[in-house]
């Protein structure tokens, strides 16, 4: 007699939504339909309990008779953004590493990936097989692209539509909490890429149920989110607790946020110090030290200055401005916002690695005015700031998705990673950059909407057509082969100078606890050379064509690449850098 299956555990559950332009209001709940009431001491909400299983039940909400749509808030998406809502029940995962505080921002070391590309799987489960290497290298956190629920299986993550639930392919929420959990066990911190200023153009249910966007302000993805206009409480509620839902039920360590400076807000208290706020006081509750990250291009250091002393409170931004000076000065390139730097790039390198921002204030010929204001040193240390010499941006925004290491040689790539790992700021690495990836990074999608798919193939061609690329010089970004091409070669870190690279990487990380304090920057433009000096350690790098003479300290030499290619003050051409230790231990015998 076969074993009878058990009855799903179906127990009262309370469901509820703000729809504040709704008549009536029903939930389907497996099947079946019940109807709504309006909480009374909640505006513009509507409640009700219906049995259900809390790990299994698949719901959605009718709004005036209308169709099923899902859950604003819904926490799993089964069948991708335009399904049925599914419960999750946070509270039976089965954590093995117990949770405890962790590492917060200062001084982290950050890795960013793309879960998609990471590993030939494409999954969450593939990408925590490799977190011993990452744990190996010396990083302490990694930062993954958004993962929130999108149309299609495979995109970069930032046309998420349901900022509540993880994508399916990626293995949705238990394969998240298994890689979160996995990582907490190789004492590797999970930073999360989330998305505020806009939702896909696909998929997006949000406008039926209430006012989340605006036409008072537009973006380069149409009406703003809804962050000043009547309804804009419920609409800042509604990210700021899934924010802090991805701290919370998947454990994550802390938010990267896109594009803050997109966020159009004029209210009083804006609302990114309102989200600060919030998880200051969740990682108060929590003791665990829980952080945000922006991503501005408007080079505003009250950003990153505390909130006692009048700034916004977030932990650090990203600094684009190091990136291009770095850019510029080890490729030459001129183009777009290149050209502010490329005059003197070492100079402008100079001047990010002691002042923070290149713009402060100072002519920007790319935006034709005047950008930024200077960072305060004493209020907002430098290590607020990410340094990085790839991300997914500048990488895959690129007409062919190149990386650096498509055109630069071993020595320029070593020379670039030993500018970002021993700088004052928090370095960032781009997945794949410790060993000089071969595998390009491109701009791929897979939009189910044809005419979505079409507009942004030809978008794309006619962007990169005004610098004088052919259509077919473009990789389709809805293409297999486009994704395809974009996954790593794990095959490459045990290969010549890959292998040498990832060594040189590992070095870097460890001699990083020695580079402290500000930096003393000198350089020759002409003869194209520079030392930076951060307390026990002296950095030089040549990138000149022949060997030149730089005026390094006395002390004994613990590292260069290629290993044993200079001697004395004088460097080979390409022999690019030295790490110069006056009186310290060898931190390869630590």
């Amino acid at each position: 007699m076969p074993t009878p299956t058990p009855a799903p555990d179906r127990r009262p559950h309370r469901f509820a939504v703000w729809a504040p332009d709704a008549v009536t209001v029903e939930v389907e709940v497996d099947g079946g339909v019940h109807p709504m009431r309006r909480d009374p001491s909640r505006d513009g909400w509507w409640e009700t309990g219906v049995p259900a299983d809390p790990a299994a039940s698949r719901y959605g909400f009718r709004l005036d008779g209308g169709p099923t749509r899902p859950d604003p808030r819904s926490p799993r998406q089964p069948d991708g953004p335009d399904g049925l809502s599914r419960l999750v029940d946070h509270a039976a995962f089965p954590w093995r590493t117990p949770e405890r505080p962790g590492h917060g921002f200062d001084g982290a070391v950050l890795y960013e990936l793309h879960v998609g590309t990471f590993s030939p799987e494409g999954t969450f489960d593939a990408a925590l097989a490799r977190l011993p290497h990452l744990a190996e290298l010396g990083v302490t956190h990694v930062e993954l692209m958004p993962v929130c629920s999108f149309p299609g299986r495979q995109g970069w993550g930032y046309d998420g539509v349901s900022p509540w639930s993880v994508h399916e392919p990626y293995g949705g929420p238990d394969g998240l909490k298994r890689f979160v959990d996995a990582a907490h066990g190789h004492g590797l911190g999970v930073v999360l890429d989330v998305v505020h200023n806009h939702l896909g153009p696909s998929g997006n249910h949000l406008p039926a149920f209430g006012p989340y966007f605006t036409d008072r302000h537009h973006t380069p993805w149409g009406a703003a989110v809804n962050l000043d206009a009547p309804g804009s409480d419920e609409v800042r509620a509604y990210l700021i607790d899934s924010a802090l839902a991805w701290l919370r039920d998947y454990r994550i360590d802390g938010l990267r946020l896109d594009a803050v400076h997109a966020l159009v807000d004029t209210r009083a208290l804006p609302f990114l110090e309102q989200l600060a706020a919030a998880v200051d006081a969740l990682a108060r509750r929590s003791g665990r030290p829980l952080f945000l990250v922006g991503e501005s291009d408007l080079n505003d250091p009250r950003l990153i200055t505390p909130r006692e002393a009048g700034g916004t409170g977030l932990a650090g931004q990203w600094s684009d401005d190091f990136h291009h000076a770095l850019h510029a000065t080890l490729t030459g390139e001129r183009q777009g916002y290149y050209a502010d730097f490329a005059a003197r790039p070492l100079a402008a390198l100079a001047k990010t690695l002691t002042g923070g921002f290149f713009h402060d204030g100072s002519w920007s010929s790319f935006r034709g005015r005047s950008h930024g204001r200077p960072l305060d040193a004493l209020r907002t240390p430098m290590h607020r700031l990410l340094g990085y010499a790839q991300t997914h941006d500048q990488i895959g925004n690129r007409a062919l998705g190149d990386r650096l290491a498509a055109t630069l040689t071993p020595e320029l790539l070593a020379a670039g990673a030993a500018l970002v790992l021993l700088s004052p700021f928090t370095p960032m690495l781009f997945m794949g950059e410790e060993w000089g990836a071969s595998t390009p990074w491109q701009y791929f999608t897979d939009h189910q909407d044809p005419a979505l798919a079409q507009a942004v193939r030809e978008g794309r061609r006619r962007e990169f057509a005004e610098h004088g690329w052919r259509p077919d010089q473009i990789p389709d970004p809805q293409a297999e082969s486009t994704f395809a091409a974009s996954r790593l070669d794990w095959t490459e870190p045990q290969r010549g100078h890959h292998a040498a690279l990832l060594e040189w990487y590992r070095l870097l990380l460890r001699l990083r606890g020695l580079a402290t304090g500000a930096a003393e920057v000198r350089f020759d433009e002409a003869a194209r050379w520079l030392t930076v000096r951060r307390g026990a350690l002296t950095l030089g790098v040549n990138l000149a064509d022949g060997p030149r003479e730089l005026p390094l300290p006395e002390g004994r030499r613990v590292a260069a690449f290629p290993a044993g290619q200079a001697t004395g003050p004088v460097l080979a051409p390409q022999a690019t850098v030295i790490v110069h230790g006056a009186g310290e231990a060898d931190p390869r015998d630590r």
